[in-house]
């Protein structure tokens, strides 16, 4: 974590992606945001910080996650594909990363008490983990609908301690979980929320981005290591919020000659519905204290996504990758259902490796593109299955 500054987000100091981004807060949260931003910067570059942070990445997450060249995927797609396992990590995905760098930061500034949001649960049990691991108390608000989806997870998040508040109002998933979780934070200026993704008023985008740019750190020296060279020709991730793909893209993003590849969520069609492409569907907006592109009604109501992956159904996309999108930097892959399940599957059965759900579109932009033989693909496998096993029985006579 020590080479940082040579690499920076293209963010300005109030929070602006280009147009995306900002903080635009109830009057209530001025402080706390700004508390919150000057420990961040206070602490980001501080060396017992990142000493204890890289201290618990290595010895308690089990990083560095491998890089993987997966053998006969690469034959299947006549390329050469790495995945990047952070499936591999302690409490099964990404999140982990992100949880005990907040949280860290949380304790640097003497709090207590803890507040999270989640969708497929990870970023709940990630967080949850990191209190247990800590002892500060943890709240974690989900939506009712992934409550009854993602089972196995609550019950992790409960048996760490945490305390699991189902949300009732909306179509009660991701959007309606953080709405009720800045609720609290409104009404508990004291409690400090951990976000899971690089959504959010400033600085939570830019600081979610920062403790999962691991990721690209770790692929960088990985693949010199494997091939002489530290670059690759694409960069692949799923995207949602996007904390993944902020991690994997991180230190790629001023290099033009790496391709980014962003896949979001189709669920039945981004012509239908019942989808989550919001690169795709969304127009401006301001969605939980950031502009940035969100699905919504020429009015400015809020329209429900729909993904058969509770982790990607969110009606907004992080401001970072609203802008690369709107940029040109990322070149956005909608990918449906059946697609993500046929890849999920074929992963399975090829490589013995069950992906999350969410991950599974990322491996579902493979057909979308054209490499060549001698191309370096990177997939960011930010997640493993265990949590989408019912999901995948459901459909396993289809595939």
């Amino acid at each position: 974590m020590n080479n940082y500054h040579h690499h920076t987000l293209p963010v300005n100091d109030a929070g602006y992606y280009g147009r995306f981004g900002g903080a635009y807060i109830p009057e209530i949260l001025h402080h706390n945001v700004e508390m919150l931003t000057e420990a961040y910067y206070r602490y980001i570059d501080d060396p017992q910080f990142n000493q204890q942070f890289n201290d618990l990445m290595r010895d308690y997450v089990g990083r560095p996650s491998p890089l993987y060249r997966a053998g006969r995927l690469s034959e299947l797609y006549n390329t050469n594909i790495y995945l990047k396992r952070e499936d591999l990590n302690h409490t099964g995905a990404h999140k982990i990363n992100n949880a005990i760098g907040s949280v860290l930061l949380a304790m640097r500034m003497g709090k207590k008490r803890i507040i999270a949001e989640t969708g497929a649960g990870q970023h709940g049990v990630a967080t949850a983990t990191v209190c247990a691991l800590m002892g500060l108390e943890c709240v974690v608000y989900m939506g009712a609908t992934d409550v009854a989806r993602q089972q196995p997870n609550v019950e992790r998040m409960k048996m760490l301690g945490a305390t699991v508040i189902p949300v009732e109002s909306g179509n009660m998933t991701l959007k309606d979980a953080t709405n009720e979780a800045i609720r609290d934070w409104c009404c508990n200026p004291d409690s400090f929320y951990v976000i899971g993704s690089t959504v959010g008023p400033h600085p939570y985008p830019e600081m979610v981005a920062r403790f999962q740019s691991i990721i690209s750190e770790e692929i960088k020296s990985q693949l010199k290591s494997h091939i002489g060279r530290e670059n690759p020709d694409y960069v692949i991730a799923c995207v949602g919020g996007g904390s993944n793909a902020a991690g994997a893209f991180y230190h790629f993003i001023d290099n033009p000659d790496v391709k980014l590849v962003a896949a979001e969520a189709a669920g039945l069609g981004v012509d239908t519905d019942k989808t989550a492409a919001t690169i795709q569907a969304g127009t401006e907006g301001i969605i939980h204290g950031a502009r940035t592109l969100v699905m919504q009604t020429p009015d400015g109501q809020i329209i429900e996504p729909y993904s058969i992956s509770a982790g990607l159904d969110y009606p907004g996309i992080g401001p970072l990758h609203a802008y690369l999108a709107s940029t040109g930097r990322t070149k956005v892959l909608p990918v449906t259902d059946d697609e993500a399940l046929r890849a999920a599957f074929r992963l399975t059965r090829i490589e013995g490796i069950i992906p999350a759900l969410e991950s599974a579109h990322a491996l579902g932009a493979l057909d979308k593109m054209d490499f060549k033989p001698d191309d370096i693909v990177v997939v960011n496998l930010s997640g493993r299955g265990d949590k989408d096993m019912h999901t995948y029985m459901a459909y396993k006579d289809k595939y």
